[in-house]
């Protein structure tokens, strides 16, 4: 893990597209600005690991779900 120190106003430029600026110190708190491309998902880690949490459980859940899905369609084409 690579830790920097910056105070408010400073920044952290990550390969040439996203930064990453310090813009306030409240007590415990930092709040940050960040710059990215718009294909770049940025996500609170709690909600990354529910996300992938639920996609998990998506994924498992009913593992023929979609062969079935995809014989009612095919039914419905030769209707």
């Amino acid at each position: 893990m690579l830790v920097l120190s910056r105070k408010k106003g400073e920044s952290i430029i990550i390969q040439d597209h996203i930064e990453i600026k310090v813009l306030a110190v409240e007590g415990d708190t930092i709040k940050l600005g960040l710059v990215a491309p718009k294909h770049v998902d940025i996500f609170r880690k709690e909600i990354y690991l529910e996300i992938q949490e639920a996609n998990r459980e998506s994924a498992s859940a009913n593992p023929n779900g979609l062969a079935a899905l995809l014989g009612q369609l095919k039914d419905i084409g030769t209707e």
